[in-house]
């Protein structure tokens, strides 16, 4: 029963004795059963796009570790690619993609209403996956916020500063609203569709939310992410969304009630002692050990675990990292953590 599921549980608010776990980037290349996978689909994009072998990395880390939730195997440029843009990934560097910097860039971008033709293998993938999901484990569909997918199309790749993205946001800044606003609305449809599908929890990830600076943050972080919530909800009464603008510092305080999302996820820059007092006292919050204890190991990965479960103790809480967990991972120190928040 879906009400007796740990995640959905913390997202109603609950306080557990032990908090649910999963990890960002679970189904992913710290794990050999992920990488053999990987080298059937033959490249990362084909793997994203094959339902069955899509189903098959997500259910991985589930088998391995019974963690309680699985995440939706996809990636944050599906969306700008359904609308049009180049996508290509280069090996050891990441994604590329064609640029967005001037109208005529913007006006090749294909109109929302085509990006499920793209889009229906991720779909499917979720449909697959919620029948294929052990009972008491929920499922996670997820999408990049506006201004972190917005960031990758106008620099046509990753970049340590967006300062792509804010020279267009300064220069150009009707153009760079109009971005903003077709990959909202792509985005809300997107997440609609996962769940339509069988998602039975939405996460929006801002992953470069904290170079946003001020108003910039409420008009650019905050606001995509309370009209896509307000959307969501809307279209579907009780769905659970949780946000992570990360490193938004003093900025997360706040960010549930002005987003209405029902989880805040933390990056690890944060003090958990200072998260419960100041931004749990909102709702549940998601997070934040330090992704780099799953390479390291060790007793600090045990004690910081055990210090974060602590901190959130009071309130309602998800046991997650603060970022992705890294491909140079031991997947035998995810198994510590995991005995360390549930008292193995």
């Amino acid at each position: 029963m879906a009400e007796q599921k740990k995640l959905l549980r913390a997202l109603a608010g609950e306080t557990q004795d032990v908090p649910p776990i999963w990890m960002m980037r679970q189904a992913g290349r710290y794990l050999p059963e992920y990488r053999a996978t990987r080298a059937e689909a033959g490249d990362f994009l084909s793997l994203c796009y094959n339902p069955e072998l899509a189903t098959e990395v997500t259910l991985q880390p589930i088998r391995r570790y019974g963690f309680d939730a699985a995440i939706l195997f996809a990636d944050i440029l599906l969306v700008p690619q359904a609308l049009g843009a180049e996508l290509w990934f280069v090996t050891g560097e990441g994604p590329r993609l064609s640029t967005i910097t001037t109208e005529a860039d913007f006006a090749k971008l294909g109109p929302v209403s085509d990006i499920h033709e793209t889009l229906n293998p991720i779909y499917e993938t979720v449909r697959l996956l919620s029948s294929a999901l052990p009972s008491e484990t929920t499922l996670i569909g997820f999408a990049g916020a506006p201004w972190t997918v917005a960031t990758y199309m106008i620099a046509g790749r990753g970049t340590p500063d967006q300062g792509p993205a804010h020279l267009l946001r300064q220069e150009n800044n009707p153009l760079f609203e109009a971005l903003l606003a077709r990959i909202t609305e792509a985005t809300i449809e997107y997440l609609s569709m996962q769940i339509k599908a069988g998602a039975e929890v939405v996460k929006i990830f801002d992953s470069w939310a904290g170079s946003l600076r001020g108003e910039a943050f409420e008009k650019y972080a905050l606001e995509p992410c309370r009209q896509i919530t307000d959307a969501l909800k809307e279209r579907h009464p009780g769905i659970p969304v949780i946000g992570f603008p990360r490193e938004a510092g003093d900025k997360y305080v706040g960010f549930a009630k002005a987003t209405g999302v029902d989880c805040v996820a933390l990056d690890n820059s944060v003090d958990p002692e200072w998260a419960a007092a100041h931004v749990q006292i909102d709702g549940c919050v998601q997070g934040n050990l330090a992704s780099r204890h799953m390479v390291t190991g060790g007793q600090e990965l045990v004690d910081d675990t055990r210090r974060i479960v602590k901190a959130f103790g009071n309130g309602p809480h998800i046991f997650n990292l603060g970022h992705g967990i890294t491909p140079d991972a031991d997947p035998d120190n995810v198994q510590r953590m995991i005995d360390a928040v549930r008292g193995g």
